[in-house]
């Protein structure tokens, strides 16, 4: 049996957090009584684009941290990476009410930890794959 620490946990803090952001769009929905869409209010779709773009980068970040356990085991710095990821969209949903920090280091942590996860992920497939390595 495979068992993925990082990766499972991981996961289940991101379904939480997914599901506090759609809890913060319901307040705004609920406070400027709008059902369906935006109803011009920026404030809700702020909080709409904040749920939609975890949503957006979330599962990548998620297949890549497993696939990388899967490769190599549990590893610290996975549990590190998968924190300051779930940490970072948490600071970028503040952010989208008007946080501007929160958003910038939310943004920024989301790319670089999309990057460094698929770099190093493509380098242990093809390390990985490679007679010469």
């Amino acid at each position: 049996m495979f068992f993925l620490p990082v990766t499972l946990t991981s996961a289940g803090a991101a379904a939480l957090l997914n599901l506090w952001l759609a809890i913060r769009v319901i307040q705004i929905r609920g406070a400027e009584k709008v059902l369906t869409g935006d109803g011009g209010s920026p404030r809700l779709l702020a909080r709409m684009r904040a749920q939609m773009n975890f949503v957006e980068y979330t599962p990548m970040v998620l297949i890549l941290i497993g696939l990388i356990e899967l490769a190599q085991g549990t590893r610290f710095y996975l549990w590190v990476v998968a924190a300051v990821y779930l940490i970072g969209r948490v600071l970028h949903g503040f952010g989208m009410d008007g946080w501007l920090l929160g958003r910038k280091i939310g943004a920024a942590t989301t790319f670089l930890i999309l990057a460094g996860l698929g770099l190093y992920a493509a380098w242990l497939g093809y390390a990985g794959s490679n007679p010469l390595h």
